[in-house]
C-alpha cells in the first residue's frame, strides 16, 4: 500500500495526547500541507492560527464551556458539564481555521486544508482531531474579542479547529461501511 493510502486508512480522531509539544519541523511540515490544499479558483481565502500556548488554550476551553452550558443542544450541555471537559482534549497544539466571510466555497476549501493537516500529522505519527464544537465560542458575543486576541483577520469567520499532539492512545479501527458507494458504469 502506498504511503498516502496508508495515512488515510490509519488516521483516527485522537482524544488523548501526551503533554509534550510537537516539534517545530513537524509543525512546519503539517502547516505546509495545509496551504497545499486545493481552494476554489486558487483563491486561498483561509487563515490558520496555530496556538501552542497552554494558557491561551485553557482560556478558550473555559470560555467555550460557558457558552456550551447555555446551549439549547443537550449533547453540548452534557459534554460541557463533564468535570474533565476540554474542547481540544488537552492537545498541546491547536490550529484554528478561519476564512474570508465574503469568499465563495471557503467551507470546502478549509475542509480540504483540515484533512491535509490531519493526514500530514498521521504521516508523522502525530495525532489529530478535527473539532467543530469550538464554533460555540466564535458564535458568542465574545467572538470579536477572541478573534482580535488570536490575530484572526477582520472579516474572517471560524470554520473548524484541529487538535494536534503526540498520541497517548491507539484507538481501535472502527468498522467502515462500503455499502455507501454507488457505481454507475
Amino acid at each position: 500500500m502506498n504511503e498516502t493510502l496508508k495515512a488515510i486508512k490509519n488516521r483516527r480522531s485522537i482524544r488523548k495526547y501526551k503533554a509534550e509539544q510537537i516539534g517545530d519541523a513537524e509543525l512546519q511540515a503539517i502547516m505546509e500541507a495545509a496551504v497545499y490544499a486545493p481552494s476554489a479558483m486558487n483563491q486561498q481565502k483561509w487563515h490558520f492560527t496555530v496556538i501552542q500556548n497552554r494558557e491561551t488554550l485553557d482560556k478558550i476551553t473555559d470560555t467555550t464551556k460557558q457558552y456550551l452550558l447555555k446551549s439549547s443542544i443537550s449533547f453540548f450541555v452534557e459534554r460541557a458539564e463533564s468535570p474533565d471537559f476540554n474542547v481540544f482534549y488537552k492537545a498541546p497544539t491547536v490550529v484554528i481555521v478561519t476564512a474570508d466571510e465574503k469568499a465563495m466555497f471557503t467551507n470546502f476549501d478549509c475542509g480540504a486544508a483540515a484533512e491535509n493537516i490531519a493526514l500530514a500529522a498521521e504521516s508523522l505519527n502525530i495525532g489529530s482531531c478535527i473539532i467543530g464544537m469550538a464554533s460555540a465560542l466564535f458564535e458568542s458575543e465574545k467572538a470579536g474579542e477572541v478573534k482580535k486576541e488570536l490575530g484572526i483577520p477582520e472579516g474572517y469567520k471560524f470554520i473548524i479547529a484541529i487538535a494536534l499532539g503526540y498520541k497517548d492512545i491507539e484507538p481501535p479501527v472502527p468498522p467502515k461501511s462500503k455499502d455507501v458507494i454507488n457505481y454507475i458504469k
